[in-house]
């Protein structure tokens, strides 16, 4: 009986996936472990391992097509097992389940990262698991597997799947277990009852369609422009930021902060930096930027608003033991947030370090999923590029996120004398439905004394 390849999920978001390249061909022989291909993420690139040994054949995903979570790709005969068109019902009869996703090991490959096995971050009771298994795949919705001929003889008898002992590799339902239940007049399914919909929701008005390609299009002169496909990162940014805007109610506040204390302080802090070798001679240990210090003020402003460090669901309010910081990176075809861990108990050396591996990493795709999912809150800053201030898009599910712009010089009025100061603008976004206004403000008020009191952050 061959056994399936299919497309793995290895992202909690993901629901697609490309398969860049094949490292075998059809008809190749191939042994259990060996890279059979690589496969594009919106996030990362990894390489997928044979979950058996055998020869090759039915490749049909392929490269460059967005698949389907679970889609089988191809299949791997055993080298004693027939091919030909007499094994094909065989395959719809008793299409074995793949191996869960950890079994089929996916290795990082110079553009990509190693998803999570047993240490993925384990979401909270309130919210919903997403199981990275192969088990969600092929399943009914009353949970049992079937392959999917069983499952519609099943339909169209009328049979409950989840009464049905399968007698299928790991259990699964198959064509054969279904004609005993008929003949044995197994049980029947309950008609499902279709709930009325309330008038207010009939009622409702239908909401705003964005225009099509052809219309766009249409406004601009052929020749005039060169379509670019968009990849599956700009993809999954667009889908989130639409679902962060429309769903998430933004609140926003903003305030000014001097910095000529911490920049003072950095630049002490820098210049006692002790020396350490490496491979392009002495360099210092750390070198601390504004943005280090940006985060662990933003840690340490929530470890202080503690009700600010949340997360809305529809349940319960999620509250967090931890400040973990998600930082905006730029890459190359989108940005992604790696995420600072427990920041209010790191020092500032530690911070900047781990900060600028995070981001090195990031920029060649190979961060690890828990490197980057999850976190309390999130900064952005376009300072660097002399941006005076902006609003963030919130990333579910943090409730908050800091938009940093560039520090400058301004005339401020200090005991009715107008002076020169350092000054940065920063812009916190809420989710009101988590932090309301006068909790955002005491939140980003935190913030502010610990930039214009640095020395706060150092005991």
């Amino acid at each position: 009986m061959p056994t399936e390849v299919i497309l793995p999920k290895v992202d909690m978001d993901m629901a697609t996936g490309q398969i860049s390249r094949w490292f075998a061909e059809e008809g190749a022989r191939v042994k259990k472990g060996d890279v059979l291909f690589e496969i594009e993420t919106d996030k990362a690139a990894m390489e997928i391992d044979a979950p058996a040994s055998g020869v090759l054949r039915d490749v049909t995903g392929k490269e460059g097509v967005d698949i389907p979570v679970g889609a089988p790709v191809a299949w791997i005969y055993a080298d004693d097992e027939a091919y030909g068109a007499n094994v094909t019902a065989a395959k719809q009869d008793k299409a074995p389940i793949s191996p869960p996703v950890e079994e089929m090991s996916a290795k990082p490959t110079e553009g990509g990262a190693v998803p999570p096995t047993s240490h993925s971050l384990t979401p909270p009771s309130a919210l919903p698991g997403i199981s990275p298994t192969r088990g969600e795949i092929g399943q009914s919705p009353s949970g049992a597997r079937a392959t999917p001929l069983a499952r519609r003889l099943a339909r169209e008898a009328g049979l409950a799947l989840a009464t049905i002992i399968g007698s299928g590799p790991y259990g699964r339902v198959v064509k054969a277990d279904i004609d005993a239940a008929i003949a044995k007049g197994g049980f029947k399914e309950a008609p499902a009852v279709i709930p009325e919909a309330p008038a207010a929701a009939v009622a409702a008005v239908p909401s705003a369609k964005p225009m099509s390609d052809d219309q766009v299009l249409k406004l601009f002169e052929p020749g005039s422009y060169e379509l670019v496909p968009h990849d599956n990162m700009r993809k999954t940014i667009a889908r989130r930021l639409v679902e962060a805007k429309s769903t998430i109610p933004h609140f926003y506040l903003t305030l000014d902060c001097e910095l000529d204390a911490l920049l003072a302080l950095r630049t002490q802090i820098n210049a006692a930096a002790p020396m350490k070798k490496t491979d392009k001679g002495d360099v210092p240990a750390y070198k601390l930027s504004v943005n280090d210090m940006v985060i662990k003020a933003m840690a340490m402003a929530l470890k202080a608003v503690p009700d600010a460090n949340a997360s809305w669901t529809e349940s319960a309010m999620v509250k967090h033991k931890h400040a973990d910081v998600g930082v905006a990176v730029s890459i190359p075809g989108g940005l992604i947030t790696p995420i600072i861990r427990h920041a209010d108990e790191k020092t500032l050396s530690t911070i900047s370090n781990e900060m600028k591996d995070l981001a090195s990493r990031a920029r060649s795709r190979k961060l690890k999923p828990e490197e980057y999912q999850g976190g309390t809150t999130a900064v952005s800053n376009l300072g660097m590029f002399g941006i005076k201030d902006f609003a963030a898009v919130i990333n579910p599910p943090h409730a908050t996120i800091l938009a940093v712009g560039a520090g400058e010089e301004r005339a401020v009025v200090k005991n009715g004398e107008i002076k020169i100061a350092t000054v940065m603008s920063v812009t916190l976004s809420t989710d009101h439905r988590a932090v309301d206004g006068a909790l955002g403000a005491e939140l980003l008020v935190a913030f502010k004394r610990l930039i214009e009191n640095p020395m706060g952050m150092l005991v």
